[in-house]
């Protein structure tokens, strides 16, 4: 079975660096270091001991940040490779760990072909491969066999993912018992993880609650909100395909119970940005992006956050949230980072990527669920009239957040197991 994947990606290589090629007219950064996701790479780590961490995009390479800083500071001796798939990880990486200078340096991920894999392996010369999250490439494991201790941390796999995962049948198993270590989020996730072969699994919680809030951040949030000036603020973050027009058509529907509130949106993909803005700019909203601040202040109705690596900052200066990814069956985002900030979060209901995160915030008063777009706004307006309740919301959610911390001190605990 394997071998046959093999030779599918072979024969898939010209469509999947022409599609690379494609996405390059959108986002340059795809055409960018390609020659690296066929195993080619200039730099060296001869002296170091390295630790390999893939984060295959923004999401995982900002739940990776406590993790990174953890194992910096438990081996000093050992230097971060940290790959990626996508660009605006790759960006998001560079943001985050300037502060490590050359302890780390990062690559793209090669092609789950067994030639390219080896190639990546004997130009850094791992120790351990630590994938994050939902990362489970057969060859890459197949290759770093009994050589490279293979460990999935902040583990989680949902429903749906189990249903697809189980359709590659014996290539999926087989690459689960080549895991040496799985680190889960939750036992739910645990259970389905076992189910894939995987022979050593622990549950530790989700990395996601020890992230740090930079005083950066907070400082550029109130930097924001200052430029807003006297304006409510409603953000929807981490929005798809899809959901800022269904948001916009609600928001311009809304008959608010005081004054209307700033809308600010900030899509999940930056390729989308200019999409968004015209979407806005169709429906007759007056519209500032907020690189644009600087030049023109943000008296607007919409905020386009347009910018990488500001979400905690956007947090920061918003009295509600809104996470998305959740009005459509596109199973959310993360909302820890907004109750980690004492914000009230509202989500829509397909939350199915990160379902006993949510569930919790509920049950413990930091969240609510709304059904539409419709909802969230009738929800956010009586948030926003309604001072107390909002701040009893937002304590909740920071309790909730600060509840649940401690899971990458368990993870590093685990590792140091496989890390010799």
């Amino acid at each position: 079975m394997r071998a046959f994947y093999s030779v599918m990606w072979y024969l898939a290589l010209p469509l999947v660096l022409g599609r690379l090629w494609w996405r390059g007219f959108k986002e340059p950064g795809y055409r960018q270091h390609w020659r690296e996701r066929l195993g080619f790479y200039r730099t060296r780590v001869a002296g170091w001991h390295t630790i390999w961490v893939h984060a295959v995009s923004v999401g995982e390479t900002r739940a990776a940040e406590p993790l990174i800083d953890a194992l910096i500071e438990a081996y000093p001796d050992s230097r971060i490779v940290l790959t990626h798939m996508t660009p605006t990880g790759r960006a998001t990486g560079r943001a985050l760990f300037a502060k490590h200078g050359e302890r780390l340096i990062q690559a793209y991920l090669p092609y789950d072909t067994v030639g390219m894999v080896n190639r990546f392996i004997r130009q850094f010369t791992p120790r351990i491969c630590i994938l994050m999250e939902t990362e489970v490439w057969p060859n890459l494991i197949a290759a770093c066999g009994e050589r490279i201790p293979v460990a999935l941390v902040n583990a989680r796999l949902s429903e749906r993912s189990l249903k697809r995962g189980q359709r590659f049948g014996k290539l999926m198993t087989d690459a689960g018992r080549g895991i040496a270590l799985v680190a889960a989020q939750t036992e739910a996730d645990a259970a389905r993880l076992r189910s894939f072969g995987a022979p050593n699994v622990e549950v530790t919680g989700s990395i996601k609650f020890d992230v740090v809030v930079p005083d950066a951040a907070l400082e550029t949030g109130a930097w924001l909100r200052a430029k807003i000036g006297a304006h409510k603020v409603l953000l929807c973050a981490s929005t798809r395909d899809g959901e800022e027009a269904l948001i916009l058509d609600a928001y311009q529907r809304m008959t608010w119970a005081g004054p209307v509130p700033l809308l600010m949106i900030v899509p999940r993909h930056p390729q989308r940005f200019d999409d968004v803005a015209a979407l806005v700019a169709e429906r007759g909203f007056s519209l500032r992006r907020r690189s644009a601040i600087d030049n023109e202040g943000a008296d607007a109705q919409v905020l386009l956050g347009d910018s990488m690596g500001e979400m905690f900052a956007y947090y920061a200066a918003c009295d509600v949230a809104f996470v998305g990814g959740s009005l459509l069956p596109l199973g959310g985002q993360n909302l820890i980072e907004p109750c980690a900030l004492g914000k009230p979060v509202l989500v829509g209901p397909h939350t199915f990527n990160f379902a006993l995160a949510t569930e919790d915030a509920i049950a413990d008063g930091g969240a609510i669920r709304v059904a539409d777009a419709a909802a969230l706004l009738s929800e956010a307006s009586r948030l926003l009239g309604d001072p107390a309740a909002r701040a009893a919301m937002g304590d909740r959610a920071a309790a909730y957040a600060q509840r649940h911390r401690g899971a990458t001190a368990r993870t590093v605990g685990l590792l140091r197991r496989l890390i010799y």
